[in-house]
């Protein structure tokens, strides 16, 4: 059993947080704990994208974004894994920068130190060169980017099951064990 840190930043894709979430939920016997960060503008990207505040409704504990008492804020923690989803590019360039001014970064900063998995889910689109250099200094540093961009083997049928293709990809990447298409299995 894992613990599991998501922190959700503002940038577009706020299907694959929820996707994510749904998942983690379905997942319980699988984790022993998630626990949530939230950026201001995670909340109104939501809103305006999904035209919902379910993210309300998640069973996991929320952690305000400056709160440094946190327990994935310090290296002493359980916690295994941080999956921020999505990662803007904002956020990326903090953690690459070494820059930990809010519990996300701090948080990630901690995975990097500590050799844990840190699963930066990018959503932007196209990269400009200081992105991907922002995302080689992240990689170098032991932290997995997986960019938001969907496969098609499994012929999505819905806005949800293309996110899941992203998901099934980033809920394997921390460990766990998901139903979902494995191509020639």
């Amino acid at each position: 059993m894992i613990k599991i840190a998501v922190a959700v930043t503002g940038a577009s894709g706020s299907v694959y947080a929820k996707v994510l979430l749904e998942q983690l939920q379905r997942l319980k016997e699988q984790v022993a704990e998630v626990s949530l960060v939230w950026s201001d503008n995670a909340y109104t990207v939501w809103q305006h994208e999904l035209g919902n505040n379910d993210y309300q409704h998640f069973p996991f504990r929320v952690w305000e974004k400056n709160d440094f008492m946190a327990p994935f804020a310090s290296g002493s923690s359980s916690y295994n894994t941080l999956i921020i989803c999505p990662c803007s590019m904002g956020t990326l360039g903090r953690i690459a920068g070494g820059i930990s001014n809010d519990l996300v970064t701090r948080a990630a900063d901690v995975m990097l130190k500590e050799r844990r998995k840190l699963i930066c889910v990018v959503r932007e689109t196209p990269y400009n060169l200081v992105h991907l250099r922002n995302m080689t200094t992240v990689t170098e540093a032991g932290g997995i980017i997986c960019p938001a961009t969907p496969s098609f083997y499994s012929t999505p049928k819905t806005i949800d099951d293309i996110a899941y293709t992203v998901i099934h990809r980033v809920l394997q990447l921390a460990g766990l064990n998901v139903d979902g298409y494995k191509w020639g299995e």
